[in-house]
């Protein structure tokens, strides 16, 4: 049975229930957030619940609601198994990403986690690019980041790609997996830890849900082979969704995702490429883009080998994918305020042009 420590419960959320605390409301965890409702564990218990109306309009946005992880205040009617959300407790960590299309939105993935496991397969997946979107997104949640390399059985240098990593990222736990040989699962299963959440982030295809079934000892996931063309893999995973292992924490699977566009990643960035902080501060001109301007500190590193060219242009591809983003962003922003004050005054000289005309006579 659930008990709320195993579920990651901890004082950084006992603060914030206080003042629920007699209220007859009780805190759950979110396990899985279904089309219409959110499957929620409770202490010694599992409910169905939906959102209250209240809820539903004083959120700002999407981002705001209930997502898989979060903690929520909750009434339960008992007899039904049933539940109402009342309230979203502040998150301690948050994975978001640009929303997938033109909208300029956020998504949150997954929030409340300690770990996140970065999975790239070494056949076709193996991009260390991607790897660093990946790490800039972890850094910005507030997770710490933990490298799994699958299917390690397929690649003659893992060796040289673990050191390909760990060049710029010495920080970073790095562990090589294999399921099919059973390598590197026992070091996966050594670093989790009771009352803990782990998540598994990567492309559709990589091996996370084999790697999960293999941590908790049966298929409760499903998985498919992946193309032999072109190495990529269907999303058999479709919903994020917790697992609760026993003394071993808490495992969160995410669908494969095609691709993962920064949202508000500024620390995550400069935690990622942190080597470039050491030679910004040198630079002549406290705007500097670091692309064109004279007497840049980082264009000089960049010249005398001290900073990787590949780390340095995708350190810009990021940057430049952010200001956009952000410019966006701020431009969607003054389109809702500039629509919001029509909407005001239309309002207001429907309901006063006739008033104003009455006082004159």
């Amino acid at each position: 049975m659930n008990n709320l420590k195993t579920l990651g419960w901890n004082s950084f959320f006992e603060n914030q229930f206080e003042e629920f605390r007699n209220s007859g409301f009780i805190p759950g965890r979110i396990a899985i957030e279904n089309k219409n409702n959110y499957s929620v564990l409770i202490e010694n218990g599992e409910v169905t619940a939906e959102i209250s109306g209240k809820l539903m309009f004083s959120s700002e946005s999407n981002s705001d609601l209930p997502k898989t992880g979060d903690w929520v205040i909750l009434s339960v009617f008992e007899n039904d198994n049933y539940g109402i959300i009342h309230n979203v407790l502040k998150r301690q960590s948050k994975v978001s990403r640009k929303k997938t299309g033109k909208a300029y939105d956020e998504q949150v993935l997954i929030t409340n986690v300690d770990f996140i496991f970065i999975v790239q397969s070494l056949d076709n997946n193996y991009n260390i690019n991607r790897l660093e979107r990946y790490l800039t997104t972890v850094y910005q949640s507030g997770a710490t980041p933990i490298v799994i390399l699958s299917k390690a059985d397929l690649c003659n240098d893992v060796e040289l790609k673990i050191a390909e990593i760990q060049k710029s990222h010495s920080d970073v736990k790095i562990i090589a997996v294999s399921s099919f040989e059973n390598i590197g699962i026992e070091e996966i299963n050594n670093n989790l830890n009771s009352g803990t959440t782990y998540a598994f982030l990567g492309s559709s295809g990589v091996g996370k849900s084999t790697i999960i079934n293999k941590l908790v000892g049966e298929e409760i996931q499903k998985t498919t082979e992946v193309r032999t063309g072109d190495n990529k893999g269907k999303h058999t995973t479709t919903k994020r969704e917790l697992i609760i292992l026993e003394d071993k924490g808490i495992l969160i699977d995410t669908p494969g995702m095609r691709g993962l566009e920064l949202w508000s990643a500024n620390e995550g960035i400069n935690t990622n490429f942190a080597e470039f902080e050491e030679f910004e501060g040198n630079c002549r001109f406290a705007d500097c883009t670091h692309t064109h301007e004279t007497g840049c500190a980082v264009i000089e590193a960049v010249k005398n080998n001290l900073i990787e060219q590949s780390r340095y242009d995708n350190y810009l591809k990021l940057r430049k994918e952010l200001r956009y983003l952000e410019t966006r962003v701020n431009h969607k922003v003054f389109l809702e305020e500039k629509k919001k004050w029509k909407e005001i005054q239309k309002w207001y000289r429907n309901n006063f042009k006739d008033k104003k005309r009455t006082l004159k006579k």
